[in-house]
């Protein structure tokens, strides 16, 4: 099985780890397009399992992007096995329009 570091779910695990700067540059980004946020986590993700568990509802009336990470963070603290993602989610066309993983698991020690 491979790795948590290194599974490839979305097109920015192709590239190195995003900063807190850069994650909190794609949710401004998200904000201005008037996108609604959205914090999903899962365990176990792959090809086939393309439901994640929403943590909270979707963030309607969001006011910063200050609010957004706070919840992607209280969601990783509270999963820390889990595979955290933020979604955007374009009410006038009502579908998911953006979508990357803010947070992996760590990566399990060798027992070897």
């Amino acid at each position: 099985m491979t790795s948590p570091a290194r599974m490839r779910l979305e097109t920015f695990s192709y590239l190195p780890g995003l900063s807190e700067e850069q994650v909190a540059g794609q949710v401004e980004h998200i904000l201005r397009q008037g996108l609604v946020p959205a914090v999903e986590y899962t365990l176990e993700p792959g090809p086939r399992s393309v439901y994640w568990s929403m943590w909270g509802l979707p963030m309607f009336k969001v006011r910063s992007g200050d609010e957004v990470i706070a919840a992607l963070n209280a969601c990783a603290e509270a999963n820390p096995g889990a595979f955290v993602k933020l979604i955007g989610y374009d009410p006038r066309r009502q579908g998911q329009v953006a979508s990357f993983v803010v947070h992996r698991p760590a990566p399990e020690a060798d027992p070897g």
